[in-house]
């Protein structure tokens, strides 16, 4: 038995957090929205802010398989739709040239014959619009800002109509909507069309209560004092004008080096020592490297 969409705002908010998703009233809205409009949601924000484990949470609190597509620069319909087995239907038609196939006739019945949905080598989209007994998927399209224009026009029909054309065989229409999600860490802008098509929203760095409540619900076994120091001085380290300010991810990360090196409490050196794990680039590391942690720690 399927597990039933949330009918509330505040059910969906108690469906993420039972996944260990911490979510406030804007989230929750718009994916409460999502489920009940069936609209695809186009979660934008900074790296490593949750927007990717929104999906992921909802296949597994929903019992609903997960369809991701990751994207990347070239990707094409092959790689994201479909593919034709070409080595198996070259040997189809060897076979039927061995087995005396000939004249008109039976050209035409193998050149039919080899384009047979037996052939076809389903990539995300495609399964995606599969039936499922357990619902609809949950359908990942990540980091869609990495791939560019022409893929975006190739998305609009899947995320209009949930349908899709192969020339060969015609178009393909999921029975049920499947439930989609699209990140961006808006590395550039995204089409108007494709947005045209989404529900929206942006997922900003929480403020110190809920990432203290998101690092209290996964890592548990935190102290809490070093927990909260540990949000208190991720949350400075955002306004020190970082190439790249660490997301929830790195605080998750930064939390348990701190339990794997069995520390009970910050210290200058054992700051500096676990600053890649926070920060992604040199320049930042050592502009934070030495007297900025101490006095970012002095500050309490």
């Amino acid at each position: 038995m399927r597990p039933e969409l949330p009918q509330t705002v505040e059910a969906t908010r108690e469906l993420l957090a039972s996944g260990r998703y911490v979510a406030d009233a804007s989230l929750a809205t718009s994916i409460f929205l999502m489920l009940r409009l069936g609209r695809p949601l186009l979660l934008e924000g900074e790296a490593g802010v949750g927007k990717t484990e929104v999906a992921k949470v909802l296949a597994a609190t929903l019992g609903r398989k997960l369809i991701r597509l990751q994207c990347y620069e070239g990707l094409d319909a092959a790689a994201a739709l479909h593919e034709w087995n070409y080595p198996r239907q070259m040997l189809e038609i060897r076979l039927a040239e061995l087995a005396g196939t000939t004249g008109a006739e039976g050209r035409e019945r193998v050149a039919h014959d080899i384009f047979a949905e037996r052939f076809l080598l389903k990539r995300p989209l495609l399964l995606a619009l599969e039936p499922d007994p357990a619902g609809p998927p949950v359908l990942l399209v990540d980091e869609i800002d990495r791939t560019d224009e022409p893929f975006e026009a190739f998305l609009l029909e899947i995320l209009s109509d949930f349908q899709v054309t192969i020339p060969e065989i015609g178009t393909v229409t999921a029975p049920e909507p499947p439930l989609v999600v699209l990140t961006s860490n808006r590395t550039r802008e995204i089409h108007d069309a494709l947005k045209r098509r989404c529900l929206y929203h942006w997922i900003h760095y929480p403020d110190l209560p809920r990432e203290l409540e998101i690092l209290r619900l996964r890592t548990p076994e935190l102290a809490a004092t070093l927990a909260e120091q540990v949000v208190r001085f991720v949350q400075k380290l955002r306004t020190a004008d970082l190439f790249k300010n660490p997301g929830v991810a790195e605080t998750l990360d930064w939390a348990r080096a701190l339990l794997a090196l069995d520390r009970i409490a910050l210290d200058p050196d054992t700051v500096n020592a676990t600053l890649g794990v926070l920060l992604k680039y040199q320049d930042d590391i050592e502009k934070m490297r030495g007297e900025p942690v101490r006095e970012m720690l002095g500050a309490g």
